[in-house]
This record gives structure tokens, sequence and C-alpha cells, in this order.
């Protein structure tokens, strides 16, 4: 029987290439999004990319109402729920709105899975959860410290949540992303940041596009060799494959109720500058960037160690570090129209 996969966020940055590699390795998807941070070509672009039209629907994970109007129609074998607010930046600032969207979303989800009996879940959690860790590179054994930041610490709670519901019989797989970053190979999708980018890739593209009249490093004084934050940077089909060798990891076990968490990273720590000067370095642009004061949230370094995904699941990153700027340059040309 053909497995149907509910994606939440399906027109976001990641659930989006995630739809592809799901559609690829022979899955039915639905996709929901509330299209308040992305917008329907994401959805179009995946539709081109895979030939096959997605059955798409404008939902809130918050409308428990329209979530269980969505189960009654459909018999969903899994989720993968990417559906969240995910900026560091913003959560600073706007610390209730992502409490009460991230957490509160995760809730009525689970209710609805629940009351249907859908059990299998796959989470997109974050290596923020580590806060600055102790050891680097970070596994999985290393401790939750002190969220950096009011994102963090929303995954902090959910995947927590996550731990103690697999008791009413949930079996969860959470996947601690580092740095996502690129765009599908075919440039039909990619990230697209409404109003001023959050993540650093997006900013570069863009100024290197004349959007952005220069580039902003936050901090040139953490204790790294160039002293700008380092980073695992990931191309986001590694990451958006991970998800399909998680489902299928689920889908062999025979456990009732499973929580267990793993690392999605390249293993290699980028600084900021580093890649700075690699985008200058690969496309021949001269980007115009000057450093300004550290962003409150940031973490000053973490990588990751990925030798638990790399033996348990078979997944390993695909693509290098020149190859993912290239396909968000390729991108962001696409989007201006260049």
């Amino acid at each position: 029987m053909q497995q149907h996969i509910l994606v939440t966020g399906g027109a976001g940055y990641i659930g989006s290439h995630t739809l592809v590699e799901l559609i690829s390795a022979g899955y039915r998807v639905t996709a929901i999004d509330t299209l308040e941070r992305s917008e329907y070509r994401i959805i179009e672009g995946v539709e081109n990319i895979t030939g096959q039209k997605i059955d798409f629907h404008k939902i809130d994970c918050l409308d428990s109402n329209a979530m269980n109007a969505l189960f009654n129609t459909n018999k969903f074998t899994s989720v993968i729920h990417f559906a969240a607010y995910k900026s560091v930046n913003e959560s600073v600032e706007k610390p209730l709105l992502y409490y009460k969207n991230n957490v509160d979303s995760l809730i009525t989800l689970l209710e609805v899975m629940k009351q249907h009996q859908v059990r299998d879940l796959i989470f997109s959690s974050s290596c923020t959860v580590y806060g600055q860790p102790d050891q680097i590179p970070v596994d999985e054994l290393a401790p939750f410290k002190r969220a950096e930041s009011p994102y963090g610490q929303t995954k902090q709670i959910c995947e927590q949540i996550l731990e103690r519901v697999i008791s009413e019989g949930f079996r969860v797989i959470s996947l601690r992303y580092f740095n996502p970053i690129g765009a599908h190979p075919s440039g039909k999708i990619g990230e697209l940041p409404i109003g001023t980018p959050n993540n650093l890739v997006p900013y570069v593209t863009q100024t290197a596009a004349g959007v952005r009249e220069k580039l902003v490093v936050f901090g040139n004084d953490y204790d790294t060799p160039d002293g700008s934050c380092i980073r695992d940077f990931i191309h986001v089909s590694d990451v958006a494959i991970a998800h399909v060798k998680a489902l299928e990891f689920l889908t062999k076990r025979s456990e009732k109720t499973l929580f267990d968490n793993f690392n999605l990273g390249t293993g290699v720590g980028v600084s900021v500058l580093e890649l700075v000067k690699k985008f200058i370095q690969i496309t021949g642009i001269n980007l115009p960037y000057s450093i300004g004061p550290r962003r409150p949230g940031d973490v000053e370094k973490v990588y990751a160690n990925p030798r638990k995904i790399n033996q348990l699941l078979g997944w390993s990153t695909q693509y290098t570090l020149e190859e993912s700027l290239l396909h968000a340059w390729n991108w962001e040309k696409k989007i201006r129209n260049r």
C-alpha cells in the first residue's frame, strides 16, 4: 500500500524540497501551509520539478477544526511537521508569538493525530536545542543548555513534549538541523524570504543581486579563528533526503512507541566570513560587506557530529559548500529574472 504523508509547512523552504524527495521516492503527499511566510509559486515549482499536481490546502496547524476535517477526508500514514516560525532574531523581539505558534501548533497536531490514530511523526527540530554546547562537534548525547533564543527554546519544549507523549502511542523521530542553505539544483524552488532575510545566505545572494546595499556580518570578536560565528552549512536537498530516510527507518521499526533524534549536519564548521569569501570566490562578484555588532540570540560556534545518522539511517551529505552557494545564487538570479 502506498504510504500517504501529510507535510505541514509544505510551501516552506525545507518542506517544499522534502515534497520533491518524497514524491521521487514513491510516496503520496498532501501539503498544508498558511502561506503567511511563503508563496503558492513554491508549490507550483514542486509540481514543475515532479510533474505531479500537489494536493495542497491552505490550513493553519493551530486550527483544530480545519485539521480534523483534513484528517477526516484522508488516511495519513505519517506526518512530517515543518510548520513553525524560525527566525532567531525575530523570536528575541517577539517571544510570545513564537511560544504560541511553535508549541501550540504541535500540541494541536498531536491531538488530531491521536484522534485519527496516526502515530508516526517526523519532527523538524534544530541545533539551537543545544544552546552553546560544551563540546564541538556536538552529538545527540549533548545536554540541552540554556537556549540562546525563544526560537531555540520552543524546539527544546517541543522535543520534551514529544519524548513524553510517546506513552500515548506515538512514534517520533526528531531531526536537529544545523544550517540549511542552497536551493534545488533545477533552480525551480529555493528559499523565499518575505521582507528582509533572517538567514545569512539569502542576505548574501540578495546583496549580490543588488537588492540589499551591503551585507552586515554580526560580530567579529567571537572566540573563533577569524572572529565571526561558526556554523555547519548543509544543502537543503540533503536535509530533504534525510526526511525520506527517517520515514523509511520509522516504518521498518516494530516498536509500538519510539522517540529518537538525529543531528543533521555535515560535520564541518565554516565561519560566516569564510562563507562570504567563498561566495565571492566562486561567483566573481564583489560583495560589499561590513562588520556590525553581535546579534542577540546567536550562538558562537556549533557544528554537528553526524555519525549517528550516517550509521543508523545510511544518510550522508551529497553536496559541497560550493555547490550549495552556486545553487542559492542560481535561484536568486531566477527570482530576480536575471
